[in-house]
């Protein structure tokens, strides 16, 4: 049963006028009842209600893109992709995309799917890594459902699929990448060149990118039957430059003999490459670096990066055609993107 403006009164403990003022945005109202009708709102799931032509028209044009930040290549390459198909439809049928920014905040994400619910997008693309929890992840779920089951079309990029109760074909469409498989066949490479000293840097222990790719590399590390010692030589940090740079000086501290640096992503591999330099050492005459994703920069970087390649603007294209009905989703509603690795001048057999 639909939620009632009522309801939500009811829930803050205010009136329905009080309700209707906050929503319209156009009476004054204090900022502690404001706050007590938006929380109200948000755990009930209230979507405003109005006359149904004119809400076609004022929100069918919307798009929502979810990134856990713009700043950084990965999500921006994904995301004007996504807009790039979205924006020049033929016939003047493009939409206005929105980025919605989370900062890797789960909270952000749930607040921006509900606000999205609210305004009736057309479509909702989520990229990259999902906060792990089941009970973040059973949230998120829950309101992609009731995006779906308001006709919203909802596109996972980079992101791991929804659970599936298989009743039928999912409603929510994935293009998952291969980082448990990409980050194996980066440490295949430097085991084969013969590093068996490596240190690995990778992001927060909350996020599935970051749970994924740490996997794929002690699965090659368990191969070769080094798995002894990987814990200390795993270091937790931020998807950033100062977090790879910190991170690096931190497994030297801990293993002077150190010959690789894995980084989970070319962004911490240029921290790396800084600390490295910063203590004297030569890449990768001293010790080999590894980066994961490709970005543009990559190839242009002193030496050139050795990385795994995930093809960011073919998966964002991709997502925005699904995301506009005009590509037919893969069977069961996932398909996974192969990584690829990129063998560079920074990784070469250790001294």
């Amino acid at each position: 049963m639909a939620v009632t403006l009522a309801d939500v009164a009811a829930h803050a403990k205010v009136s329905s006028a009080t309700v209707s003022r906050v929503l319209s945005g156009n009476y004054p109202v204090s900022e502690a009842t404001r706050a007590r009708v938006l929380r109200a709102v948000n755990e009930l799931d209230y979507v405003v209600n109005g006359p149904a032509s004119a809400l076609a028209a004022a929100t069918s044009d919307l798009v929502g893109i979810l990134v856990n930040d713009i700043a950084d290549p990965f999500f921006g390459i994904i995301a004007g992709a996504v807009q790039s198909e979205i924006a020049g439809l033929p016939g003047g049928g493009g939409k206005l995309a929105v980025v919605c920014n989370t900062g890797g905040s789960p909270e952000r994400e749930l607040t921006y799917l509900t606000l999205l619910q609210r305004q009736r997008a057309a479509a909702v693309v989520v990229t990259g890594g999902a906060a792990e929890g089941a009970g973040h992840a059973a949230a998120v779920a829950a309101k992609l459902g009731r995006l779906t089951a308001a006709g919203t079309r909802v596109v996972l990029c980079g992101r791991p699929p929804l659970p599936h109760s298989g009743d039928g074909e999912p409603a929510v469409t994935t293009l998952a990448f291969d980082n448990r498989g990409g980050a194996q066949r980066l440490t295949e490479h430097l085991l084969a060149l013969g590093h068996r000293r490596i240190g690995y840097v990778t992001g927060p222990p909350d996020r599935t990118t970051t749970r994924h790719r740490l996997e794929g590399h002690r699965a090659a590390l368990a191969a070769a039957g080094l798995t002894e010692g990987s814990e200390r030589l795993t270091v937790h940090g931020s998807f950033d430059r100062a977090s790879g740079y910190d991170a690096t000086l931190e497994l030297l501290r801990r293993e002077p003999g150190l010959t690789a640096v894995v980084a989970a992503n070319d962004t911490i591999a240029l921290g790396a490459f800084a600390a490295l330099r910063d203590r004297g050492l030569r890449i990768p005459e001293d010790v080999s670096v590894a980066g994961f994703d490709d970005l543009p920069f990559s190839a242009d970087a002193v030496p050139a990066l050795t990385t795994v390649r995930l093809p960011l603007q073919d998966a964002g294209a991709r997502a925005g055609r699904l995301a506009m009905d005009r590509e037919t989703a893969p069977p069961g509603g996932v398909a996974t993107i192969r990584a690829e690795l990129m063998v560079r001048a920074s990784t070469a057999p250790p001294r």
